[in-house]
């Protein structure tokens, strides 16, 4: 190991302590991993936590699951990946803006989805129909310690923290954690107006919400950012109440006119059949997962090994094998 290396990572450690909030979450401070790692020469724990994310199958498998829009034609819409890029853009700029730990931020971003499932929303609450209780952040907390990699990417407690209380009702242990909570309220409400209005399910935003938070979507995502900046002190990551109810109209607006019943949502009683179908198909024919099923099943039982193998899939695998399950071929003999 070169002392070149090492004294790379430890000056940067100690800049983190000469240049970020007292509250700010030090990477040398870190509660630290489940299982010892030999320390990296050249980056923190949190810099290697957020590479772990970024090489990971289940991240690149966000590219193919649904955001909002299921299958759309158009090359524009978001995907659950674009949709974590912007969160962690977004988070990126409110932790470096409170000299918080933009590393631990960016980690916790880029790792905030990963066990979220097929056609989005819709699939989350057919498995939690199915399986008994489901949630995709508890889902994502379990891809990153039980399954990606068959052991999990033995993550330190502080992304894992950020990971599992990134929704909005939960409070994660570090402010950089709390960021990325306001982070996705404020990409996925913005970035699902911009495909909205793209589709035409919607023409406008209602004028109040245009007024205070501004006409254009980088307006809008401006003005909830520089809120949250001027707003928060300490551990303490906040919106003004002003800003706050706007933001909150604007999500309830979102949800009457477009998460519920609209154009968006025609196909999702099919995906929501299709996954029902494939659940019961996979707890009588458990084979059918693949050969390391077994040693799943042994490990966590069939239907958490069936939740979790749904969980993991794309939309287009998903449709695939379902095709394929259900779907009779035509005689092809010569």
């Amino acid at each position: 190991m070169d002392n070149k290396d090492i004294f790379f990572r430890e000056k940067y450690e100690k800049r983190e302590y000469d240049i970020l909030s007292g509250f700010a979450t030090k990477a040398a401070a870190s509660k630290g991993r489940e299982r010892y790692l030999e320390p990296c020469p050249m980056r923190t724990v949190f810099q290697r936590d957020r590479d772990r994310i970024i090489h990971c199958k289940s991240f690149r498998r966000l590219k193919h699951k649904t955001q909002v829009f299921l299958s759309p034609e158009g090359d524009h819409y978001r995907t659950r990946l674009t949709h974590t890029l912007e969160v962690s853009q977004i988070a990126r700029t409110i932790s470096r803006c409170l000299l918080l730990n933009e590393d631990l931020t960016e980690a916790i971003a880029l790792g905030h989805d990963l066990g979220h499932t097929p056609f989005g929303h819709s699939g989350e609450r057919v498995l939690n129909e199915l399986a008994g209780h489901f949630e995709h952040n508890e889902q994502s907390l379990r891809v990153v310690e039980l399954l990606e990699g068959g052991e999990g990417l033995n993550l330190t407690y502080e992304v894992r923290d950020g990971i599992l209380n990134h929704k909005k009702n939960l409070t994660p242990s570090t402010p950089e954690g709390m960021v990325v909570n306001h982070a996705d309220r404020i990409a996925y409400i913005n970035h699902d107006i911009d495909d909205a209005l793209r589709a035409g399910i919607i023409d406008k935003i209602p004028e109040d919400c245009a007024r205070v938070l501004g006409e254009t979507h980088s307006g809008r995502i401006n003005t909830m950012i520089r809120d949250i900046v001027g707003n928060s002190s300490g551990r303490q990551i906040t919106m003004s109440a002003g800003i706050d109810e706007m933001t909150e109209k604007l999500r309830q607006f979102m949800f009457e006119h477009v998460y519920l019943g609209s154009k968006a949502k025609e196909q999702e009683s099919k995906a929501e059949m299709m996954i029902r179908m494939l659940f019961r198909h996979y707890m009588n024919a458990p084979g059918d997962m693949g050969p390391d099923a077994g040693k799943s099943i042994e490990r966590f039982g069939l239907e958490q090994t069936v939740t979790d193998y749904i969980a993991g899939m794309t939309d287009r695998f998903a449709v695939n094998v379902f095709m394929d399950i259900y779907i009779p071929k035509g005689w092809n003999k010569f």
